[in-house]
């Protein structure tokens, strides 16, 4: 936790769409935060498609580098994944793969890294199948996932949020908050 007790989460939206179901969903969710913690939203339209040829004569680019650093310096990791085709965005993906290079780096940027997941999406399973995608991911890298709240799946997104990108059902209003406020007393000292 960071020094000051203010608990520091930072989080992504999968989607590069700037009207996504997720990225409304981690606005709300930055909105609905405890007061003792924050909660960042990362830009990753600016991560390019990873290309181990352009690691290798450029390095790592400093897009990427800044979100590494955020990430290593959060209390917390939330990813709000999209579905695509039963798993993964790319876009998503992406973002993981550059950051877990160097793989000399993993360890001071992942290893151990709670992360939250949660998803919106039209359908009306939310984006189980996406989530449960990730998993293999995420054991791969050695993070923690986060599952003390549950899953927070968002189905029939396009009646839960309005033009603003405000939720407009209560029950789901709430499911968020309350996700975030356990994700977040999960990071707490004991």
């Amino acid at each position: 936790m960071t020094q000051d007790a203010t608990i520091r989460l930072v989080g992504f939206a999968g989607s590069l769409r700037q009207g996504s179901y997720n990225r409304k969903l981690l606005a709300a969710a930055q909105r609905l935060m405890p007061a003792d913690a924050v909660l960042e939203i990362l830009p990753i339209d600016v991560v390019p498609l990873y290309n181990g040829d352009d690691e290798a004569s450029t390095g790592i680019p400093r897009p990427v580098a800044a979100l590494k650093e955020a990430i290593a310096a959060a209390d917390g990791l939330v990813i709000a994944t999209p579905e695509y085709n039963g798993g993964i965005p790319g876009v998503a993906k992406n973002v993981i793969d550059w950051i877990s290079r160097p793989p000399s780096d993993i360890p001071r940027v992942l290893y151990g890294k709670p992360v939250a997941l949660m998803g919106a999406s039209p359908g009306r399973l939310g984006t189980a199948l996406s989530q449960a995608a990730w998993l293999p991911v995420l054991r791969h890298l050695r993070m923690r996932l986060w599952t003390g709240g549950g899953p927070l799946y968002v189905p029939s997104a396009a009646q839960v949020f309005d033009e603003d990108g405000q939720i407009v059902d209560a029950e789901i209003e709430e499911r968020v908050r309350s996700f975030m406020a356990s994700f977040v007393d999960s990071l707490r000292p004991r």
